[in-house]
């Protein structure tokens, strides 16, 4: 049967592609239906072994054209002149007369309707574009279903991209396989490690089915790190392209330019997404100018060696973990590996260096963005820095240059895991050590760990002072501040938090730390009665914020002026500021800032009549505590706004009531309670101004809670 589809399989003259057990791919099934339906030319694209040709094998066998579905595998061809004739052999066409194959192929369809499927023409490009150009212009008929890497860029193609299966698909894909060949594998998360390993390339995920007659699960897994010698058992009727991942991924590696190839192997280099910009500076030089990446790299977009995406950090670029191994066994091939591993670590301490000083500054988001997208490359070259005893102390400097990411936001577990590496290491380089060693305070005293923040904190100041790094010992009084504040300690607080001050002016030192320490400061004020004096310098640290641009450390000064504000019975003024703190805290993933202005919108909720609303705003923060490492409610001070509120909706509501209100709220996850907060309260009745100061502020706030319990624990009205 060589003329056309029956429903079974798909025949290119002697070889079929098999349809059955199709696994998944429905979505992207019913999609490409309907693009072939509407346009003659559709071209699937992606990377090797990502199931194109099987996509569109099996919806060619679900069309119907009334002269059937000719698929035509042009892998085997190698000099474009025979394009032609791979079609008339396809066909069953037999022609003894001297007229070109083209020729043939347009006499005979002329009044034909058909769909021809051009499988692997990615090596012949211009070929082939030019003869499904004219077929398509001179037979009103023909429809075409191209696979390749890239493509055809003829007038009216439709290209349909094609990307790995997502881990359900993958999973199902593999266990479908194994137990075809006799394996009894079950689910679990061994086999669905294996598939995201794979990316879910459903090649290399069918190679690794075959691999379960012999080896459980866990060993699979253990051995994917030699994935390429590993999976090396395809079918003896697959393509001699898909007969192993290697030789998959080879065939499109063969298919490149030198040039190509080169900028492959390079690119191995990164982990997970990169920019142009860095793609421009890691990888020129010795055989590829900086001016000539922008070309080469589209062409490897072109033949989906690399994939294009766009993220909240602008246009980015990535290759599977399978290709990209692929290029760094080149890569090593090359000798040329350390010195590209050289050039991604330099890119990458600029690129935190930059970062650092453009947080205190407009581009903020921007920045947290930005780092956001790079993390895995700055994980990379972390490790690079961290094992080279040579390049350790750029480890060091790495590390704590990235403080305001571990610290801002949200990723303080990750910061201490590389900060602690980094200064346990004696690199000589004083000044990066110092430097680490004061962000691991800092990391240590937001999580809670006061002990190993001291003593970090001690050692940077100490050391600090024996070396004369005056800028290290002002950033370690400034922590050690910060831990008194939360230890509440406030005398000691106000007087290192108002030295480490002095200390920056003297040095010139201007940042979001600077103002943090001012706005520590302005806490340690209010908590001991004085709220002018907090307002006068947390409106000072808003005017320089605004004058930079700086959100992260305004939230905080926020923060306090919205405590004065609900002090002095201010109550829409309070809820104003703390609906913009909440706001910038939760853009920027800062748990503690968003815990702490949820507590005093509850405190605030409940003193505009809602304590119902109050309650479910406290079991929202009650789980969002869980989240945040420091114990603030160890602390009496910044425990009060929670004590306050609820004595007072216990009042209002009852104890059952007020139980089950907070249980409502401790069922929202984060996002949820972050909108139910920002929610105006609408059936808030607004106390009297004067009436909320004198039963809270004026007695309550600035005391800590067992003094409040001595004289009978007011509650405010």
């Amino acid at each position: 049967m060589r003329d056309h589809q029956r429903g079974d399989g798909l025949m290119d003259g002697n070889v079929p592609l098999e349809l059955n057990a199709f696994v998944g791919r429905s979505a992207e099934l019913a999609a490409l239906a309907r693009s072939l339906g509407s346009a003659r030319l559709v071209t699937v694209t992606g990377a090797g072994g990502v199931g194109k040709s099987r996509l569109a094998a099996r919806v060619a066998a679900r069309c119907a054209p009334r002269d059937g579905v000719w698929r035509v595998e042009l892998a085997p061809v190698r000099d474009p002149a025979f394009v032609d004739y791979a079609l008339v052999e396809a066909l069953g066409l037999t022609d003894h007369t001297t007229r070109p194959p083209r020729e043939t192929l347009l006499a005979h369809l002329a009044e034909r309707q058909l769909l021809l499927v051009l499988d692997g023409f990615e090596h012949l490009v211009s070929a082939c574009a030019e003869l499904v150009g004219e077929l398509l212009r001179k037979v009103r008929g023909l429809r075409v279903l191209a696979v390749g890497r890239r493509p055809l860029a003829v007038a009216g193609e439709r290209v349909f991209p094609l990307t790995p299966l997502d881990e359900d698909e993958a999973v199902e894909l593999l266990l479908n396989r194994a137990a075809e060949q006799g394996s009894a594998a079950a689910d679990g998360p061994e086999l669905r490690e294996v598939c995201r390993r794979l990316d879910g390339i459903p090649l290399a995920v069918e190679l690794a089915a075959g691999r379960l007659r012999a080896l459980s699960p866990r060993q699979l897994l253990d051995r994917l790190d030699d994935r390429f010698r590993l999976l090396t058992c395809g079918g003896r009727d697959a393509l001699p392209r898909h007969q192993t991942l290697r030789l998959a991924i080879g065939w499109s590696h063969e298919l490149c330019a030198p040039r190509e190839r080169l900028l492959w192997s390079r690119l191995s280099v990164f982990a997970g997404q990169f920019d142009l910009e860095a793609v421009e500076y890691v990888c020129s030089g010795q055989g590829l100018k900086a001016d000539d990446v922008l070309d080469v790299l589209t062409e490897l977009l072109a033949q989906s060696v690399v994939a294009r995406e766009e993220t909240p950090a602008g246009t980015r670029y990535r290759m599977l973990d399978t290709v990209r191994a692929y290029g760094a066994e080149w890569l090593e091939a090359t000798g040329d590996a350390a010195r590209l591993r050289r050039r991604h670590r330099d890119w990458y301490l600029g690129l935190a260096t930059w970062c650092e000083l453009d947080w205190f500054s407009p581009r903020q988001t921007e920045v947290a963005a930005r780092v956001e997208a790079e993390l895995p490359n700055l994980r990379s070259a972390l490790e690079h820095c961290l094992d080279e005893p040579d390049d350790a102390h750029l480890g060091q400097y790495l590390a704590g240059s990235l403080w305001f990411y571990w610290a801002g936001c949200g990723r303080l577990s990750e910061g201490r895991h590389w900060l602690e590496q980094a200064v346990r290491l004696d690199t000589g380089h004083e000044q990066s050590r110092l430097k680490a060693l004061w962000v691991l305070g800092y990391v240590a005293i937001l999580q809670g760990d006061t002990v190993p923040a001291l003593a970090a904190l001690q050692e940077c100041r100490e050391e600090a002072e024996r070396v004369d790094d005056r800028t290290a010992a002002a950033y370690a009084e400034h922590r050690a501040g910060c831990l008194a504040l939360v230890s509440d300690d406030m005398e000691r607080a106000e007087r290192l938090l108002h030295s480490a001050l002095e200390r920056y002016q003297e040095i010139g030192e201007l940042n979001s730390n600077v103002l943090m320490a001012q706005v520590e400061l302005a806490m340690t004020r209010a908590f001991q009665g004085d709220l002018p004096d907090a307002v006068r310098l947390c409106e000072d640290v808003r005017r320089v914020c605004e004058d930079h641009g700086e959100r992260w450390t305004r939230g905080y000064a926020l923060y306090v002026l919205a405590y004065a504000a609900w002090a002095d019975g201010d109550l829409p003024r309070a809820r104003a500021l703390l609906t913009e703190c909440l706001t910038g805290a939760h853009a920027f993933h800062d748990l503690l800032g968003s815990v702490l202005a949820v507590e005093l919108l509850a405190l605030v909720t409940v003193a505009q009549g809602d304590a119902a609303e109050a309650a479910v705003l406290q079991g929202a923060a009650s789980r969002m505590w869980r989240s945040v490492g420091l114990p603030l409610f160890g602390s009496a001070y910044y425990d009060a706004p929670h004590e306050l509120c609820e004595a007072t909706a216990r009042e209002r509501l009852g104890d059952e009531r007020y139980t089950e209100c907070v249980a409502e709220g401790a069922r929202l996850v984060r996002e949820a309670a972050v909108s139910r907060a920002l929610e105006p309260t609408l059936d808030a009745v607004p106390s009297p101004r004067g009436q909320v100061r004198h039963a809270t502020a004026g007695r309550t706030m600035h005391e800590p809670a067992a003094s409040r319990a001595r004289k009978g624990g007011e509650t405010a009205g």
